[in-house]
């Protein structure tokens, strides 16, 4: 059960899409003066350090915020791979980089971290932490410690799923779920489903983020589908965007490890999605195929409703 660790694919393409899109929401989110209250359920570590033992293995971040940040922000100006970069992308590579000094990337923050960072102070935002793995548990309040936030941030060993619930609606009326478990269990997928219509009958014009894999399992494909049905019937707006960096050309290089293809595509679900998050995506997928799009199958989607 908790075998899944994320250090291991922190600042893949996977965190690419799911962080650029968690930034532009908490962005539009807490332009209101209202207190927002923002939920991670299934949290990690918090931060990761790119050149460790657990990133170093995989190697992951190459074809995900490495690869971004080479074509990107280049040490070079004259070496960017697009010149008008869209905007929520921009703004990717800023926040990923305030966490970094120089110009080479060795931490990368965890969507814990990226979302304390936008938090404000004045309008007493809060950030409630779940995870359940003993040794992410220990470093995610270790992590968060170092930040003295106080009573802005609260981190605890319990179920997300359940603990979520204690917490919706909150007195602001105002909150933002993001839900990213393992699926290495595949009753997660149904949990998330249960979770989702579960939220939407205890706070309904919450904005509720689902990142998933894609991957070949009839509960990846059916999750999205699910989702839909569920906004759908709860009468609410949602959004649903995929990336797919394809299939790499087999590389095998005498002395160094052979790696699989690993996850090559995965979605995030968005339910009561700011208005806004359609036309900026519109423009940021696009570049992220073209920067990390690597052979066949690569594309991305994007659709709403409601």
């Amino acid at each position: 059960m908790f075998s899944y660790r994320h250090a291991f694919h922190a600042g893949n393409h996977a965190d690419v899409l799911k962080h650029t899109m968690v930034i532009a929401m908490m962005r539009h989110l807490t332009q209101k003066d209202a207190a927002l209250v923002a939920v991670d359920t299934h949290a990690g570590a918090g931060l990761y350090r790119l050149d460790g033992d657990y990133a170093g293995t995989s190697g992951e971040s190459a074809d995900g915020v490495v690869k971004l940040f080479a074509a990107l922000k280049p040490t070079k100006p004259s070496d960017v791979a697009i010149k008008d970069v869209a905007p929520i992308l921009q703004d990717y590579l800023d926040t990923i980089a305030g966490f970094n000094t120089g110009v080479q990337l060795k931490i990368y923050p965890g969507s814990p971290f990226i979302i304390q960072r936008l938090l404000r102070e004045e309008a007493r935002d809060k950030l409630k932490l779940f995870e359940l793995h003993p040794t992410d548990i220990k470093a995610l309040a270790g992590n968060i410690a170092q930040l003295k936030a106080g009573r802005q941030v609260a981190v605890a060993r319990e179920d997300g799923f359940e603990g979520l619930k204690g917490f919706i609606p909150p007195p602001s009326r105002r909150a933002f779920v993001l839900i990213d478990p393992s699926y290495e269990i595949k009753s997660d997928y149904a949990k998330v489903s249960t979770c989702i219509q579960d939220s939407l009958k205890r706070f309904a014009t919450g904005t509720y983020a689902v990142w998933y894999p894609i991957i070949p399992r009839p509960e990846a494909h059916d999750l999205p589908r699910r989702l839909k049905t569920l906004a759908t019937q709860a009468g609410k707006p949602w959004l649903h965007a995929t990336l797919n960096i394809g299939q790499a050309e087999e590389r095998n290089v005498p002395g160094e490890p052979e790696r699989g293809q690993g996850l090559t595509a995965s979605g995030m679900f968005v339910v009561n999605p700011p208005h806004t998050l359609k036309a900026a995506l519109a423009l940021a997928l696009p570049q992220l195929v073209q920067v990390l799009g690597r052979g066949r199958g690569q594309g991305q989607t994007l659709e709403s409703g409601g």
